[in-house]
């Protein structure tokens, strides 16, 4: 699984991670390219964002090993302080602040576009998806609305995913907000066939960026092992009420060590002792780069 390789540079950063951040927030304006055309002549860098089909359309239950099935209504994600730099730190160019985008709405999501970039190779580019108390900082994108951007500020949250899952006779729904600030550093994603560090400017070229939204990342039920698999069971047996809906104080009532062996493991986490703080773990992991590509996962 691509998706592992993401979750080991996560583990190997999870000493970063104190549990109390696991509610916690974060901040970002806007800046621009910075590399001017030099002897090697300057290119442009566009940053998108998208989410794939599982946001967009759901997650099948043949991707389940229980048999469930996943449906987004709202899947809303900060995205933003882009930072493009070489090996030697020179930026090329930023945007602080975030763009808020609903990645349910069909389609990719512009971001930002830098133009006059020097064209080469810059193979340090990192991004965040955090959240923010500073509302003035987010841009509205695609599919988000003021109200959406009032609940992200309000309720702390770098992520809202909204939506159900179903076995076929029941149903759960879950609306979930995650606050956990969160930097994506030094990306790494398949560009022409080659795995290839950050991005590469050509003269007069458009190198199209894509920041990838990872819904199924909720359901994996390991942080570590090479065998995960999506399961959802867990979190629709933890409807303790059975009132159909799955609320965040309800996942943090049930203790891993109470779940099904050899599912929910956490690998080198620390810290992580309930399916809340363990989905909260997962909303970290979100963010990929060039659709399957990786960076590793930091505080900011």
């Amino acid at each position: 699984f691509e998706m592992i390789r993401s979750l080991r540079r996560l583990v190997a950063f999870a000493s970063l991670i104190p549990l109390a951040a696991l509610g916690a927030a974060a901040c970002g304006d806007d800046g621009g390219g910075t590399g001017g055309g030099g002897d090697a002549g300057a290119g442009t860098l566009t940053f998108n964002s998208w989410g794939e089909e599982y946001i967009e359309v759901g997650i099948p239950a043949a991707e389940f090993e229980d048999g469930w099935s996943a449906t987004f209504t709202r899947f809303l994600v900060l995205v933003g302080n882009i930072r493009v730099a070489d090996e030697e730190g020179t930026v090329a160019a930023e945007k602080k602040g975030f763009v808020l985008v609903d990645h349910v709405s069909a389609g990719v999501k512009p971001i930002v576009t830098f133009e006059g970039v020097e064209a080469k190779a810059w193979t340090h580019v990192s991004y965040e998806t955090s959240p923010t108390s500073d509302a003035a900082s987010i841009e509205l994108g695609p599919g988000a609305t003021e109200a959406d951007k009032t609940a992200m500020v309000s309720g702390s949250c770098h992520v809202i995913a909204q939506g159900s899952i179903t076995d076929g006779t029941v149903t759960k729904t879950f609306d979930w907000c995650f606050g956990v600030p969160t930097l994506l550093d030094t990306c790494e994603g398949d560009l022409g066939g080659k795995l290839t560090e950050g991005v590469v400017v050509t003269e007069g070229g458009n190198d199209q960026v894509e920041l990838t939204i990872h819904g199924d990342h909720f359901f994996y039920d390991d942080l570590q092992a090479s065998s995960a698999v999506l399961r959802a069971q867990a979190i629709a047996d933890a409807d303790a009420d059975d009132d159909g809906a799955v609320t965040l104080d309800e996942l943090a009532a049930v203790d891993l060590d109470d779940l099904p062996a050899d599912t929910y493991g956490t690998g080198s986490a620390t810290g992580v002792e309930n399916l809340r703080d363990y989905i909260a773990f997962l909303s970290r992991t979100l963010g990929h780069f060039r659709g399957e590509g990786e960076c590793f996962v930091k505080d900011p």
